[in-house]
């Protein structure tokens, strides 16, 4: 085996373990539960996917290294909130938002990627830009948009997040 399917293999796993917890998480969130541990797990997965992908053969600058650039520096900004900022006043939304954009980006290229490598996919969308793929972009972002403004709105730090402070209601 190739140390480039190892990669791939390895990349995507820990990518869709990544998925699976975000939207545990988020889910979480929106029901007002905090669960460091699942936070930890997704961060730490969503982390390992970012390095991976870093990894590839680099053949210049393409979209998924756009997006793994940009998903650097929200998952940089989310950390600070989450254990800097103990999710205090401003940076409570401020995590809320870099978990669902984080979840956004890495569910984003899952759907990328499965309609380019899963052959009943790519019939339905061979360029990748037909309606197959843009319903389901566009249902991504407003199920994500959604998520996000609940999970905002409903979320605040429990007891169990060190150094918590809790807004009025």
């Amino acid at each position: 085996m190739s140390a480039v399917l190892v990669l791939t293999l390895f990349h995507v796993l820990i990518s869709l373990v990544a998925v699976v917890a975000g939207v545990v998480l988020i889910r979480r969130l929106i029901e007002n539960g905090d669960d460091r541990i699942l936070a930890q797990w997704f961060l730490v997965t969503i982390a390992v996917t970012l390095v991976t992908g870093f990894l590839f053969p680099f053949n210049g600058i393409t979209p998924a290294i756009n997006v793994g650039i940009l998903c650097t520096v929200i998952l940089m900004v989310t950390l600070y909130a989450r254990y800097r900022g103990r999710l205090a006043g401003f940076w409570r939304p401020v995590y809320v938002a870099g978990v669902t954009l984080l979840m956004f980006f890495n569910t984003l290229v899952l759907i990328i990627q499965s309609f380019q490598k899963i052959g009943p996919l790519h019939a339905l969308a061979p360029l990748g830009n037909e309606p197959a793929i843009l319903a389901c972009q566009v249902i991504l972002l407003l199920v994500s948009l959604a998520a996000g403004i609940f999970a905002v709105w409903r979320f605040r730090p429990s007891l169990s997040v060190p150094g918590a402070t809790f807004p009025s209601a």
